[in-house]
């Protein structure tokens, strides 16, 4: 049996759950947007910047070899928490969405009429906007993957989809409003079956349980940092190798080249090849703290708190009658989204603000989804490794207040 979690010890680590909002104490429930940064990543950043900062790779002074250092460590990190082959199938980017528009962008260049790419409706518009730019400019096809109510994903609608021009599949591992999981593995041994490449946005996914990439046999895996108890600014995108080695550069500039001459170029290999410029340094070292701290802390420790926090939120809000839920398949993430009756979502919210409690409201990024549901927004509160069952009957009560004024 997983031990439980010392909450307690664990909220400690963030220095701003300390604060008061409003004259209330924080209770941060917008998780799914972007997580509270521990001490440990506040200190690692810090002291980069006050120790050890210089520009990586390209210098032979110590500054620069122990920048370097710190920075391939933290890669190396990044492939251990995805359990990757190697720290050369990890490439820092700025962020999930500069992941997948450097997958798209490369694999584009290949590109042409009629090729096909499989989406979901229920994907994030970072993973919908970067091949709507290669239907527009190179006349690529978009073909949709409709879901259940609860974000369930049907494989033999899947598998219908799947043509000799599929080039590529590109699907949520996990609903950011939904909180549905897709069958990860499963979808990659159809994709591949029919000879296509799969990525997965993980920007949800990588946060909530063990990702391990090797096992679900994905060509591509999208992270963002922020989201992962890490700073803004920096991502992950792993590849295959093989894949990778395959694949051309689409941003030019420095370390991201082997001989640059007046009438030719060639380029470095991968990770390398796609981080053309100065890399995100400090915001990589700040995520590598980060991951090392979910890991310490127990990856499966926190996923399964944060199923408890979540399956009592649900449970209570089941029993409101002015609430309605989006999403409830049994092994969701704990991420709700909900709207209350009488009451738009940007009302709740604000409401909910005024008592100390930081939950989203908006189409989250995801208007076909939205679209689906048939509803323009939702509100959403979204649970992480700090929050505690007191938050949840915080909720409860803010949403009792909001019935209360707006009925």
């Amino acid at each position: 049996m997983t031990p439980p979690l010392d909450i307690d010890a664990i909220r400690a680590q963030f220095p701003i759950l300390a604060r008061e909002v409003n004259g209330k104490p924080l209770v941060y429930l917008d998780n799914a947007a972007s997580a509270q940064k521990p001490r440990a990543v506040i200190d690692a950043m810090t002291a980069a910047m006050a120790g050890s900062y210089a520009n990586v790779h390209r210098g032979l002074h110590t500054l620069a070899n122990e920048a370097t250092t710190a920075f391939e460590a933290a890669r190396q990190t990044a492939a251990t928490f995805l359990n990757a082959a190697s720290a050369e199938e990890i490439i820092f980017t700025s962020g999930g969405t500069d992941s997948i528009n450097l997958v798209a962008n490369s694999l584009g260049q290949e590109m042409s009429a009629g090729d096909e790419i499989i989406l979901s409706v229920m994907e994030h518009h970072s993973n919908i906007v970067p091949w709507h730019f290669l239907r527009e400019r190179k006349g690529v096809v978009l073909k949709w993957l409709d879901v259940s109510d609860d974000g369930g994903v049907d494989l033999a609608a899947f598998a219908a989809l799947l043509t000799k021009k599929t080039k590529l599949v590109a699907l949520t591992h996990m609903s950011n409003v939904l909180g549905a999981p897709t069958p990860a593995k499963e979808l990659t041994r159809l994709a591949h079956a029919a000879g296509v490449k799969i990525l997965f946005d993980g920007c949800q996914g990588g946060v909530h349980g063990r990702v391990d990439v090797r096992d679900i046999g994905c060509d591509f895996y999208a992270m963002t940092g922020h989201k992962l108890y890490g700073p803004t600014g920096v991502g992950v995108l792993y590849g295959r190798r093989d894949v990778l080695n395959a694949m051309p550069p689409f941003r030019g500039g420095g370390e991201m080249i082997e001989v640059v001459a007046q009438d030719h170029v060639t380029y470095n290999d991968p990770p390398h090849r796609f981080e053309a410029g100065t890399p995100p340094i400090l915001e990589a070292i700040g995520l590598g703290a980060a991951l090392q701290w979910m890991m310490a802390t127990g990856v499966e420790r926190i996923a399964a708190h944060e199923a408890q926090l979540a399956e009592h939120a649900m449970a209570e809000m089941r029993k409101l009658n002015y609430v309605r839920l989006f999403g409830q398949a049994p092994d969701k993430a704990p991420i709700i989204a909900f709207n209350a009756a009488g009451a738009h979502p940007h009302d709740v919210s604000t409401i909910l603000d005024r008592a100390g409690i930081a939950i989203r409201a908006g189409h989250h990024c995801a208007q076909p989804l939205m679209k689906r549901l048939g509803v323009s927004a939702t509100a959403r509160a979204s649970f992480a490794a700090y929050n505690t069952h007191d938050d949840v009957e915080a909720l409860l009560r803010g949403l009792h207040k909001t019935h209360e004024l707006l009925r």
